[in-house]
């Protein structure tokens, strides 16, 4: 069992706060130090959501009790700390079911919530677009619909036998109880939000074909939360992107135009960052969103280098990745905040993982050659063609040189012969001229 207990100066500022105690079991942690990590996150989850933690405690278990989650002792003597410390709430560091919540809760005597609850709260007080404020309702309700409780027969409306008299012994039934009522309501609110989010997906893929159309290719920046993801996007587009030292401080895209050495153009977007478990009912619901991921060109998986858990937030990101179907594209790994991570730790996450690079985005150290690094990147995935050009069609050839790289140019009897690097999205308009698909050197759009 580990606990943090208050000190006077946080006692004072929980005169304002939901005093919370926080409980973490590490089922499913590889080690002690994994679940204490786990629980230290969960901290600052809490704080982020504006709530004060007062107490952490560490139960190992291997499974979880079906009825309390942590057994009805150790239950006991956690609502007895609660009492002791005068806790409005209760954090669990996992997922609870409903049965699991109402039982703790009838236990405690004060609201009981869990990691999915939270994270969700924190969204819902970070989403500022209409489509974001959308997709967090949506998880929210569907988080919400298995949990929803009634009172039993008392809140049943009127009969449902009809009739002046009700009706005959043994055909008459409750009617629509309340809880009914609301599990309806709530079903249709998450229809007409399912509907709403269609909408903007599609205003919002138009977009991106739009973009497509004009030839520029994309980057999305992606990793774990307060990773240092909207820093190293305004260090390398000179934008005012919000930067906050918090968990989830973005949750809506944000693109801009990036000018690399090369001389091209490319579009960045910052998405939200991922955490651990993070709840599959903001993965549904942010999927459109994350479709800015799935088409990008290029991924920079921003890490921070100084957290003693990079290996585990790189797990947990590319687990997210892999279930909006977004591991298949290809991706960078940065290694963030080496002006303040250990040197050594640093040198061995880049030797960890293929073509990695360590960057500062604070101080900018690193970030001219990372530019360097995605350009060639690029590049190297837009796929060669090669074509003949008849002699007469000089145009052609001058267009390739205007809109691909030209690499390699020779001439015969049959007029032009170009090797050359052409963005898929022109590859049509030379379609007479080709003389073997693309090479394989680019994801298929």
């Amino acid at each position: 069992m580990a606990r943090r207990r208050l000190t006077a100066t946080e006692t004072d500022l929980a005169v304002v706060q939901q005093r919370a105690l926080l409980v973490g079991t590490g089922i499913g942690a590889r080690d002690v130090e994994a679940a204490e990590a786990s629980l230290d996150e969960l901290e600052l989850l809490v704080d982020t959501a504006g709530a004060l933690p007062v107490e952490t405690v560490l139960q190992r278990r291997t499974t979880p009790d079906p009825a309390t989650y942590i057994g009805s002792g150790k239950a006991a003597e956690l609502a007895e700390l609660a009492r002791d410390l005068d806790v409005d709430l209760v954090v669990f560091d996992d997922e609870l079911t409903p049965a699991q919540q109402r039982n703790l809760e009838k236990q405690f005597e004060v609201d009981v919530v869990d990691r999915v609850a939270l994270i969700l709260d924190i969204f819902a007080q970070h989403a500022q677009s209409q489509e974001g404020m959308v997709q967090v309702e949506l998880a929210q309700l569907r988080y919400r619909l298995p949990r929803l409780r009634g009172r039993g027969g008392q809140l049943s409306q009127q009969g449902a036998g009809g009739g002046a008299r009700g009706g005959l012994v043994g055909t008459r039934g409750p009617g629509e109880t309340q809880l009914e009522v609301d599990r309806r309501r709530i079903q249709e609110r998450v229809r007409k939000l399912e509907r709403e989010l269609a909408t903007l997906g599609r205003t919002r893929a138009t977009q991106r074909k739009a973009r497509r159309r004009r030839d520029l290719s994309t980057l999305a920046l992606v990793g774990y939360t307060n990773a240092g993801k909207s820093t190293l996007l305004n260090r390398m587009t000179h934008a005012d992107v919000l930067v906050e030292d918090r968990l989830f401080s973005t949750l809506d895209p944000t693109t801009r135009r990036l000018a690399l050495p090369g001389g091209e153009t490319v579009l960045v977007s910052d998405t939200v960052g991922f955490v651990q478990r993070l709840p599959h009912q903001l993965v549904e619901a942010f999927r459109s969103t994350l479709d800015e991921v799935v088409d990008a060109d290029l991924l920079l998986h921003v890490v921070d280098g100084a957290s003693p858990e990079a290996d585990t937030q790189i797990d947990a990101v590319r687990t997210v990745l892999a279930e909006i179907d977004a591991d298949r594209v290809p991706e960078l790994l940065v290694v963030n905040k080496s002006d303040v991570a250990d040197p050594k730790r640093v040198a061995e996450l880049v030797a960890g993982h293929p073509d990695a690079m360590a960057v500062s985005a604070a101080t900018g150290e690193g970030v001219d050659e990372l530019l360097r690094v995605v350009a060639a990147r690029l590049r190297a995935l837009v796929p060669i063609v090669e074509l003949v050009v008849p002699y007469d069609r000089g145009d052609v050839i001058a267009a390739l040189h205007r809109e691909g790289e030209v690499l390699v140019e020779v001439h015969d009897a049959r007029g032009a012969r170009v090797r050359a690097r052409l963005p898929r999205v022109d590859l049509t308009r030379f379609d007479e001229f080709l003389v073997e698909p693309p090479s394989r050197g680019a994801r298929e759009s």
